[in-house]
């Protein structure tokens, strides 16, 4: 009888075994056969799923953030304003290896972002979902009175978004100027800006 093959899950762990080695080797020292291998898959295994690595690139960007944004979910189920706020920037800031791991992902997929429109839609459907949960987590915040600033809120969201996003990329290539303490300090210095309104 042949074996039954779960290719969902089969998928996810292409996906993982890929953002693990990308992580170690980088985008270009990473192989189709060294992720089969870290996966415990055949190296033929790989091509039914993603005929190329630009394929499986794309495909791991989306798990990343699809594990961002739950996370995100989970960590803000029992906040409001501008604690939510706070608490859903974190989990894009690299601030432990899980999520510097990610970066190592993401910044690779922006290269090839830059000349492949498909993955640019993607990106930017992915970033249109996060700038508006930032948006709603503001919104909250200014409805009970925490922030007092007069910037607009599409302002505060397009420079929160370059804060997290640009942390991603400081935080691999200058680690020790840019240490989780530090880019954590760095975003609630902006946020008491919000509240104090200066």
């Amino acid at each position: 009888m042949p074996k039954v093959v779960n290719h969902d899950q089969r998928r996810t762990a292409l996906v993982e075994a890929t953002w693990r080695i990308i992580a170690r080797l980088g985008i270009e020292g990473t192989t189709m056969r060294q992720i089969a291998a870290e996966a415990g898959f055949a190296n033929g295994a790989l091509k039914p799923y993603f005929p190329t690595k630009d394929d499986l690139l794309s495909f791991a960007f989306g798990h990343v953030f699809g594990q961002t944004s739950q996370r995100m979910l989970d960590v803000t189920a029992d906040r409001t304003g501008l604690a939510r706020l706070r608490a859903y920037c974190h989990e894009i800031l690299p601030l432990d290896d899980t999520r510097i791991s990610e970066a190592r992902i993401v910044i690779p997929f922006w290269q090839r972002a830059l000349t492949d429109p498909a993955k640019a839609n993607l990106h930017n459907m992915a970033m249109q979902e996060w700038r508006q949960a930032l948006q709603a987590c503001l919104t909250q915040a200014r409805e009970a009175g925490e922030i007092h600033t007069t910037l607009v809120d599409d302002d505060i969201v397009g420079h929160l978004m370059t804060v997290v996003l640009g942390a991603q990329i400081t935080a691999l290539l200058t680690p020790a100027e840019h240490s989780p303490e530090r880019l954590i300090s760095q975003l609630d210095g902006y946020l008491k800006l919000l509240v104090s309104g200066d």
